[in-house]
């Protein structure tokens, strides 16, 4: 066969691909930098770097001729280079591509070679620290113009790229890693946002029920509980004691449902208050401990009543289910601008059902929506701590 190759002429090529190399910063204005000396090293019609991306999948940047190839990453067993980039073969020359089983077989990603005419192929591996990071490509659309004088070519030619473009294509896997991370971080960010506006909306809407039975319907109760024991209706002990007891349960639930004690009196305040009525006769010893100068009344709003909201369940579990003699909550501050609010008991500790109970659920929900950590713990008793703010 006459080769149309000859030996380049023209100073030092190689010297050149570097010079070319240094000076960019992307891929695909690297290839097409060298893309004349590669041509004067081999002449071609196509020529591609195959890279590998994530596993089993490859990135591939063209010169010459652009195809679907350079615009959707490919799985490598529908790469025509499969074989070469598997480790079944150290190169790979082919007379007429169109022809070729290796290349088009059923299945492959073939459709360059048949609607472009890339019939001449030469592939070789391109390696870092002897470790293949992809493939470099050429091709014509003369059949039978290369041969294994090609392949040496090729091989030196994809020495001198390997290092340029493994670096390059490093640092554009990295910067595709912190846009998809910050992408989804906005995204996160945009989910909390809006499950908080929503949560303030039903806080709203729970007070306003509030403020209706309170108007309403605990009125009713009274006016009825008046009626039933005044001096000519008939007497009934029982349903006095249902009606005390209704109206001593609808209290509560105003109570809880409209935290006016969180609005006039401050967080502290409104803790130790339901602390005091969670425990009622209860012989529990309790306290509140704040040493942050009552910091989460300088919270948003929102996030005060979040908090609340979390201690309030928190002291419920422990005085319905610790069976403890004891309950504590701490405020302390978590340097340099958060705090820490910590509800503990020195009852049975945590009851496998308990932390499946849907209350520790609606805690864990509401510390994410104000981008705190909440950890339970198990330590002879029962700690429950929420951390807002970043940990020192």
């Amino acid at each position: 066969m006459t080769t149309a190759l000859q030996t380049p002429a023209k100073g030092n090529v190689f010297l050149r691909i570097s010079a070319h190399l240094a000076e960019r910063t992307d891929i695909a204005s690297a290839l097409e930098a060298v893309a004349d000396e590669i041509a004067e090293v081999i002449p071609f019609t196509h020529a591609d770097l195959c890279l590998k991306d994530r596993p089993g999948w490859l990135s591939s940047y063209e010169v010459g001729i652009q195809t679907r190839w350079s615009r959707a990453r490919t799985r490598v067993e529908a790469s025509p280079i499969r074989d070469l980039i598997t480790g079944k073969c150290d190169f790979m020359l082919c007379e007429d591509a169109m022809q070729d089983p290796r290349q088009t077989y059923q299945g492959a990603c073939s459709e360059p070679i048949l609607n472009h005419e890339l019939r001449s192929r030469v592939h070789v591996l391109m390696k870092v620290m002897g470790q293949p990071i992809g493939t470099l490509n050429i091709s014509h659309s003369t059949p039978g113009l290369y041969d294994h004088e090609t392949v040496r070519r090729a091989q030196h030619v994809a020495d001198v790229l390997s290092p340029y473009f493994h670096a390059l294509h490093t640092a554009e896997q990295a910067q595709r890693a912190t846009q998809v991370r910050q992408e989804a971080q906005a995204r996160e960010e945009g989910l909390r946002r809006g499950a908080l506006e929503l949560t303030q909306t039903l806080e709203q809407e729970r007070q306003r029920i509030g403020m209706d039975l309170h108007d309403q319907t605990l009125a009713d109760l009274t006016r009825l509980l008046r009626e039933i024991t005044g001096d000519a209706a008939p007497r009934s002990d029982h349903m006095v004691h249902r009606i005390e007891e209704i109206i001593s349960d609808l209290r509560r639930i105003i109570d809880t449902a409209v935290p006016t004690l969180l609005d006039l009196f401050g967080f502290v305040h409104a803790v130790q208050v339901h602390l005091e009525r969670a425990v009622g006769s209860e012989q529990i010893e309790v306290t509140v401990t704040d040493t942050t100068d009552g910091a989460p009344d300088r919270l948003d709003p929102t996030v005060r009543t979040a908090l609340f909201r979390i201690a309030q369940e928190a002291i419920n579990n422990a005085a319905r289910h610790s069976g403890a003699g004891r309950i504590e909550v701490w405020i302390e501050p978590l340097e340099p601008s958060g705090l820490v609010l910590t509800v503990r008991d020195d009852g049975c500790g945590i009851p496998s059902t308990l932390q499946r109970r849907s209350g520790l659920a609606h805690m864990r929900t509401r510390a994410r929506l104000i981008s705190a950590d909440l950890d339970l713990l198990d330590d002879g008793g029962c700690t429950l701590r929420v951390i807002l703010g970043e940990r020192s």
